[in-house]
């Protein structure tokens, strides 16, 4: 049986603008064409989201605060005929040394097992260079997005980093490198 890819997905500057330390749904708004992307992707991909969210160490929110946005966000998801599987939160200061804290697999290692997916094939998109440092740990492919904290980062990024201006772009990059990838292995195979 063919194991299944997973889309890691950074929550804030990626599908949500990044506003700070969010304590509910009204303070969520959507990145444009982020729901048009998902719904192009999900049949390929089991989508998830991981998020730091140090606000909650630092006593500037709550866990409760932190899931009712995460549940409001995969509900309209949802809505829109989108399926999170799983949502993981790192509540913990980066100087913590905690073992869910990007760039560390923690939270990957964990969806693979429950979701038995090969993070070779998996993809994380996100605006930090944790998010494609996370993806390097795995083996997987890391694309990084101009939105949220994207521009601030860029010059702390590889040389050889996939960039693009918002999900949109994730998406069709992700197509992309699939349509090169079946060719290269049917050229191989001949």
């Amino acid at each position: 049986m063919k194991r299944r890819a997973g889309l890691f997905l950074d929550r804030d500057g990626t599908l949500i603008e990044d506003c700070g330390h969010l304590r509910n749904q009204s303070q969520v708004k959507f990145i444009p064409g982020t729901v048009e992307a998902l719904k192009r992707i999900e049949n390929k991909y089991l989508l998830f989201i991981i998020t730091n969210q140090p606000g909650v160490a630092d006593g500037a929110l709550t866990l409760h605060d932190v899931n009712a946005v995460n549940n409001y966000i995969t509900r309209h998801l949802a809505d829109a005929g989108i399926s999170i599987q799983d949502v993981y939160v790192c509540p913990h200061r980066r100087d913590s040394g905690c073992l869910c804290i990007k760039p560390k697999p923690y939270f990957l290692h964990q969806a693979a097992s429950k979701w038995d997916i090969d993070l070779r094939l998996s993809v994380v998109v996100g605006d930090h260079p944790t998010d494609m440092e996370l993806a390097r740990n795995v083996g997987g492919c890391g694309i990084y997005v101009l939105t949220g904290h994207g521009r601030k980062h860029l010059n702390e990024l590889q040389p050889d980093q996939l960039v693009v201006p918002q999900l949109k772009e994730a998406v069709d990059l992700i197509f992309a490198l699939a349509r090169h990838e079946n060719k290269v292995q049917s050229f191989e195979e001949e």
